[in-house]
């Protein structure tokens, strides 16, 4: 039986990119659904929760939708990959805003700090972090696997999580290093975009098609 990935959209974030990019990596063998419906999303066998732009506006679409409770009920029980905000919202709260979260993680999302914006060569960087970034592999992870330790990896944001429980799995850097990406048992959530990472991101998302949930 054809397994069913649902891409959980509250309004909020690059959905086109990220269901095309899933469609792609399927390749017929899970049927990609884009929906609303809480009803879907519990329903699905997987579940992928996207996201881009300001966390209280995600927040509020997020429990405006009716989807919280189903997006809470997957992340206890089904393969989840969260991206980008979506990521972020499993953390307890953000300094954006600020907002409290959905707390499935503990921790907070953080802005990067304008006291250590400096690189190597002493020049400002600048916030949001934008761009090709290396990722550094911290633990071991199925969704990993094909994936070259250092690979680069397409981030846009200006906040990261900080994460109080050990669940980074790959760390990147600017200029510090921090959780690019955080596991723990079925869950899986990364600060960038697979999406538009060409082929290291197609491999990650081929990996959660493959996922068994286990890690």
């Amino acid at each position: 039986m054809t397994q069913k990935i649902a891409i959980v959209d509250y309004g909020m974030g690059n959905l086109h990119s990220v269901t095309k990019a899933f469609e792609l990596v399927a390749d017929g063998r899970a049927e990609i659904a884009l929906t609303a419906d809480p009803a879907v999303v519990a329903a699905a066998d997987k579940v992928v929760f996207p996201g881009q732009g300001a966390m209280p506006d995600c927040m509020l679409h997020l429990n405006e939708s009716g989807l919280k409770a189903a997006v809470l009920e997957a992340a206890e029980e089904k393969p989840f990959f969260g991206i980008c905000v979506g990521a972020q919202l499993l953390f307890e709260r953000s300094e954006e805003g600020p907002t409290d979260s959905l707390g499935v993680f503990k921790g907070n999302v953080v802005r990067f700090p304008a006291d250590k914006m400096v690189g190597a060569d002493g020049h400002k960087l600048k916030v949001p972090h934008m761009g090709w970034n290396e990722m550094f592999i911290k633990h071991s992870h199925p969704l990993w696997n094909g994936i070259a330790d250092g690979e680069r990896f397409y981030f846009v944001h200006s906040y990261h999580f900080a994460p109080t429980e050990a669940i980074a799995v790959v760390e990147s850097a600017y200029p510090y290093r921090f959780a690019a990406a955080v596991a723990r048992d079925n869950i899986f959530a990364i600060q960038c975009h697979p999406e538009k990472s060409h082929r290291a991101g197609l491999q990650l998302l081929q990996n959660f098609v493959n996922w068994d949930g286990k890690a």
